[in-house]
C-alpha cells in the first residue's frame, strides 16, 4: 500500500525525546501503518527513529544525516530498498548497518542482499521480540580492543574507555568529559562523515539544547589537544558544511 510522503522526516516529526542511549536509525516502509508500528516499536525500546515511505526522500537524506542503522522495505514506489543499499555502499561508502525488513523470502533474495552489502535480513511480518533483540548488535561502534584493559590503540593514541582517558606517548591528555566523547565518537568512525546532529544525540543526548556551534566548539578542541594532523596520520575535516570527518592520512608514524 502506498501512502502520503512524510514531509522531511525530521526528528520532531519522527523520533523519540527520550534521554540518549538508542540508536538513531533510519527506517523506509512504503505502507505507513507498517512504518509506524515499527517505528512505535523500535521508539518505545528508547531509539531514535526516522521515518521515510518513499526511497528517494531516504536516499536525499542519507547524503547529509548519520545514523546508526538503516532498515529497508525492498519494494517501493520510487527508489527501491535494494538500490539505496547498493548507493549506500558504493556511491556515499556508508559503512552503517543495514537491515533488510520484507515480504520478499527467497533465498535468491537473501543472497543478493547480503552479497551486495547488507548486515541482516528479516521477512515480515517480523516478530516483534527478535527484531528488538537484534537491533541492539549495531549499537557499538567497532574499535579494536585491548582485552586486558578494555581500551583501543589508534595510531598513536591509547584510548581507555574504563577510564575515560586519552594517552599520546604515556601523557594523559587534558580533555573535558564531553571533548572525551566527542573524540571517542570520531575515532570510533575513522573515514565516515558524522552530522552535527549524530554528534549531539551521541554526546550531548536527545532533548539537550545544545547547539551546533557548542559541537564545532568542541570538536576544534579535540582537534588542538590530540594534535590531529598529517603529522600523525590523523586529521578531522568539516565535511560538505553538515558534520566531520576523522580520516587517516597515509601518513603511518610509528
Amino acid at each position: 500500500m502506498s501512502g502520503p510522503e512524510l514531509a522531511d522526516a525530521s526528528p520532531a516529526a519522527h523520533a523519540s525525546t527520550q534521554d540518549a542511549g538508542g540508536l538513531r536509525i533510519a527506517c523506509l516502509d512504503d505502507d505507513v501503518d507498517q512504518l509506524e508500528r515499527i517505528s512505535s516499536l523500535l521508539r518505545d525500546a528508547g531509539h531514535k527513529v526516522y521515518g521515510f515511505n518513499r526511497g528517494r526522500t531516504m536516499l536525499k537524506q542519507l547524503r547529509c544525516e548519520t545514523y546508526d542503522l538503516i532498515v529497508l522495505d525492498w519494494e517501493v514506489p520510487d527508489v527501491s530498498g535494494f538500490d539505496i543499499l547498493l548507493a549506500v555502499r558504493s556511491q556515499l561508502a556508508v559503512q552503517t548497518p543495514v537491515l533488510f525488513l520484507t515480504h520478499r523470502d527467497g533465498e535468491t533474495d537473501v543472497v543478493q542482499a547480503l552479497q551486495a552489502g547488507a548486515d541482516d535480513f528479516l521477512i515480515k511480518p517480523a516478530r516483534e521480540r527478535e527484531l528488538l533483540a537484534r537491533v541492539p548488535r549495531w549499537a557499538a561502534g567497532a574499535e579494536p580492543r585491548d582485552s586486558r584493559r578494555g581500551g583501543s590503540i589508534i595510531r598513536r593514541s591509547r584510548i581507555d574507555v574504563e577510564r575515560r582517558e586519552i594517552m599520546r606517548e604515556g601523557t594523559v591528555l587534558e580533555l573535558t568529559r564531553r571533548e572525551f566523547e566527542v573524540a571517542l565518537l570520531l575515532f570510533r568512525h575513522v573515514g565516515e562523515v558524522l552530522s552535527r546532529g549524530f554528534i549531539m544525540d551521541a554526546v550531548w543526548g536527545r532533548g539537550d539544547t545544545t547547539t551546533t556551534r557548542t559541537v564545532d566548539m568542541h570538536v576544534s578542541r579535540v582537534r588542538r589537544v590530540l594534535g590531529l594532523s598529517a603529522a600523525i596520520g590523523l586529521r578531522s575535516r568539516r565535511s560538505n558544511g553538515y558534520g566531520y570527518r576523522l580520516e587517516q592520512t597515509g601518513t603511518d608514524p610509528a
